[in-house]
C-alpha cells in the first residue's frame, strides 16, 4: 500500500487524514448541538454545559490543524483523476463541493476559535494554548460576529458533507465504480484514469456559495446586534429615581470573577445611589444607600448563565442593596455597612479614595473604591474553586455633584 497518492489512487496518509476528519466532524456536530441546547440554570447544569463546550472547542481546534495538514498534503500530492470525466456537470459539482469542504474545514473551526478568544470566561480549551489569539482583542461585538460566521459556515459545511456523501453513494450504488473504494484501505482494481486537470471554475462556484450564505444570513438578521443575546433570564427592573444630596453623574460598579482559571470582568448598567456626605463633620461623615438591578449585569460570555437559580437568581431577587456609614481613616475614607444580595445580608467594608473640587458653582466629588466578597456567603454557585473562585473582586468609581 503506497503512502503517497498516485494518478489513480489515494495514498495511505490521504486516507487516514480523510477518515480522521470524518470522525471528528461527526463527533463535533452533535456535540455542539448538545452543548448549545444544554440547560444552565443550576450549578451542576452549568458545569456540564461548560464541559461539553470545552470538549467541542478542543476537538474543533484539533479539526482545524488536521484540515490544515490535509490541505498542505493535498497541495504536494497528485490528485487522482475522475473515474467519470466525461460527465462535465457532475465533475464540476464534485470539484466545487471539494472546495466547499476544504474551505469550510478551515473557516468553521477558525471562527469558533476567534469567538472563544474574543470572549471572556466559560468553557476553556483543553489544549495548552489557544485561550487567546494574536491580534484578537477581547470584544463582545467581535465575538458575536465570529459566532454568527461560525454558525453560517457550519451550515455550508453540513450541506457540503451531504452533497459529498450523496455523490459517493451515487458512484458506489448506481455507477458501481471505484470512487468510494479507492478512498478506503486496500488496493481495489482500478481502470485507467485520465489525469486530473485543475480548474478555477469550481473554486469560483464555491466562492459564490459562501457569499450567498453570508447574504442569506444577513437577510435573516443573523448579524443583528441582539441576535445572539440570551433573553431567557429576567429583565432588569426599572429602578425608581432617587433624590440625593450628592447626585451621581457618572460611575461604574464592576466585578471580576475567576472561572476555570480565567478572569472574567463584568459591570452593572443600572443602579442608583442616595449619598449624604460632609467632609468637615466629625465621626460619621455621611451615609450611602445603593440599589443595583441584578439583571443589568454584563459578565462576558456567562451573562445569561449568571442569572440562573444557583447563581444570582435574578428572577426571584431582582435587586441588591448596599447600605453604609461613611467615616474617615488616617489617609482616606471607608464605607462600613451591609450588602443584601439574593436574600442574604452580609457585613461589608468598602475603603475608598475621594477627591473634592469646585467648578465655581458646585462641589464635585470623584470616588474610587474596591473590596472583595465571598460568593458562597450569598449562596451563589455550589461548585468548588476549580470551577469558580470563591472570592469576587468589586470595584466602584463615580463622580457626583452637590
Amino acid at each position: 500500500m503506497s503512502f503517497t497518492n498516485t494518478q489513480a489512487r489515494y495514498g495511505t496518509l490521504s486516507k487516514i487524514l480523510h477518515w480522521a476528519t470524518v470522525l471528528l466532524i461527526f463527533t463535533l456536530i452533535p456535540l455542539g448541538i448538545m452543548a448549545d441546547d444544554a440547560p444552565f440554570a443550576t450549578d451542576n447544569e452549568l458545569t456540564r454545559k461548560a464541559y461539553l463546550f470545552s470538549l467541542h472547542k478542543t476537538l474543533g481546534i484539533t479539526l482545524f490543524f488536521l484540515a490544515v495538514l490535509r490541505i498542505l498534503w493535498a497541495l504536494v500530492q497528485p490528485k487522482p483523476g475522475s473515474l467519470n470525466p466525461d460527465n462535465k456537470p457532475e465533475h464540476f459539482m464534485a470539484e466545487m463541493v471539494h472546495w466547499l469542504l476544504y474551505g469550510s474545514l478551515i473557516i468553521v473551526p477558525l471562527t469558533g476559535w476567534i469567538t472563544h478568544a474574543a470572549s471572556q470566561g466559560f468553557a476553556p480549551i483543553w489544549w495548552p494554548f489557544g485561550q487567546s489569539l494574536p491580534f484578537i482583542p477581547k470584544s463582545v461585538g467581535l465575538s458575536e460576529t465570529a459566532s454568527t460566521l461560525h454558525m453560517i459556515f457550519e451550515r455550508v459545511l453540513v450541506v457540503s458533507i451531504l452533497l459529498h456523501f450523496a455523490g459517493a453513494l451515487k458512484h458506489h450504488v448506481i455507477d458501481r465504480d471505484a470512487t468510494l473504494r479507492r478512498m478506503w484501505f486496500g488496493r481495489p482494481d482500478l481502470p485507467q484514469v485520465a489525469p486530473h486537470h485543475p480548474s478555477f471554475a469550481p473554486l469560483a462556484g464555491a466562492l459564490v456559495i459562501w457569499i450567498a450564505a453570508l447574504g442569506l444570513g444577513a437577510g435573516l438578521g443573523f448579524f443583528a446586534p441582539d441576535h445572539n443575546h440570551d433573553h431567557d433570564h429576567a429583565q432588569a427592573p426599572v429602578l425608581e429615581a432617587v433624590s440625593s444630596e450628592w447626585q451621581v453623574e457618572t460611575g461604574s460598579i464592576a466585578l471580576s470573577i475567576t472561572q476555570f482559571g480565567s478572569q472574567v470582568d463584568g459591570s452593572f448598567a443600572e443602579w442608583t445611589s442616595v449619598i449624604s456626605f460632609d467632609p468637615n463633620a466629625t465621626g460619621i461623615l455621611g451615609h450611602v444607600e445603593t440599589e443595583i438591578a441584578i439583571a443589568s449585569l454584563t459578565l462576558g460570555s456567562v451573562t445569561g448563565q449568571s442569572m440562573g437559580t444557583d447563581y444570582f437568581d435574578a428572577a426571584q431577587f431582582p435587586t441588591a442593596t448596599f447600605t453604609a456609614e461613611i467615616t474617615a481613616t488616617e489617609t482616606d475614607y471607608v464605607a462600613t455597612g451591609t450588602l443584601t444580595l439574593k436574600g442574604t445580608t452580609i457585613p461589608i467594608t468598602l475603603p475608598f479614595t475621594l477627591e473634592i473640587s469646585n467648578d465655581g458653582a458646585d462641589d464635585i466629588a470623584m470616588m474610587t473604591g474596591a473590596t472583595q466578597v465571598n460568593r458562597t456567603d450569598f449562596g451563589i454557585g455550589a461548585s468548588g474553586e476549580d470551577n469558580l473562585a470563591h472570592v469576587v473582586d468589586i470595584a466602584i468609581s463615580l463622580t457626583a455633584r452637590r
